[in-house]
């Protein structure tokens, strides 16, 4: 498959997600299903409430009809497709709850992990039986591999949830997260053409054509929030395109800012609880710290989206 034969599927998603989204904003304000902003983010979000949310929707139909349309029918695409259809699922649910409730609280944090935990389990399983390296990894910017064995099942689990929930954390800003998943599946489908994996390259062109369609009405300032329904699918999808080349390990270099978003809310709570009611941060996660240290939102957009940029060069080079 050839560059010129991946600009379909990228443009299809595109051209589906520009007409879908404000179809979708109109149908989401006439039923006041705007998104509630919690009371403890920085104050000039509040001017934010009640912005139309799980935009996701949008991206994830453009996704599966694109993919659908193709003549890729292996048990590869449908497994990524089901783990990124199975985490939308959990976010919509988790919206819902938001929506209409009119509260910032969803799902409880116990319920999303369960499923979350659910279907990694499922992914990691179909990978170390059907996969050619079996239960072993890649270690970047080498040629070795690293066998994890009964461990493989539980790494895997941890990688696909962790990377969820990243994402979820990075969308909180408008465009942040549609951005930086444009970046990082643009780098994951050029993996995939270089290294024949037909389904992971249709896929992630279709997540690039998506989110770059979201991005007209999620930019800032923002008509539309994808919600956790588009977070989460996004965040399950990537990971579970990354498992299924074997590259699960380098998805933390390409996904620095996922990354450093989760790590930032990990070390403010442990910082928090250590030293009787200190932050480390000015807020978690990281975006806000810039935020409320005096950098426009759309400056902090444009430097994680240049620093993930720069990390998905570098990641070409460790695979």
């Amino acid at each position: 498959m050839d560059y010129l034969q991946m600009a379909i599927p990228f443009a299809v998603a595109l051209i589906l997600t520009s007409i879908m989204t404000p179809i979708f904003i109109s149908f989401m304000e006439k039923r006041n299903g705007g998104q509630c902003i919690r009371e403890e983010g920085p104050k000039s979000h509040m001017a934010k409430s009640g912005t139309p949310t799980m935009g996701g929707l949008a991206i994830i139909l453009a996704v599966l009809v694109t993919c659908a349309a193709t003549n890729i029918r292996n048990t590869d695409m449908l497994i990524i497709l089901a783990a990124f259809l199975g985490y939308g699922l959990l976010g919509f649910l988790d919206d819902f709850v938001k929506v209409s409730m009119k509260r910032n609280l969803g799902l409880t944090a116990r319920q999303k992990l369960f499923f979350q935990t659910l279907i990694a389990v499922g992914l990691a399983i179909y990978q170390a039986k059907v996969s050619v390296y079996g239960t072993t990894v890649v270690i970047p910017f080498t040629d070795k591999f690293v066998d994890l064995g009964i461990l493989y099942v539980p790494f895997i689990a941890f990688v696909v949830v962790a990377m969820a929930n990243s994402v979820n954390l990075t969308d909180g800003l408008d465009g942040l997260a549609s951005g930086v998943t444009m970046f990082v599946a643009l780098f994951l489908a050029l993996v995939g053409i270089a290294f024949s994996f037909t389904a992971t390259s249709v896929f992630c062109s279709a997540i690039t054509g998506a989110c770059l369609g979201f991005l007209f009405y999620n930019r800032h300032p923002a008509k539309v929030f994808m919600g956790d329904t588009g977070s989460m699918a996004l965040g399950g999808g990537i990971a579970a395109a990354a498992i299924i080349m074997n590259i699960e390990l380098v998805i933390p270099i390409a996904g620095g800012v996922y990354v450093a978003e989760a790590i930032s809310v990990i070390l403010q709570v442990l910082y928090f609880k250590k030293t009787g009611g200190k932050r480390l941060f000015k807020m978690a996660p990281l975006h806000h710290h810039f935020e409320l240290s005096g950098w426009k939102e759309t400056r902090v957009v444009a430097m994680f989206w240049i620093v993930t940029i720069v990390l998905c060069v570098v990641s070409l080079l460790a695979v």
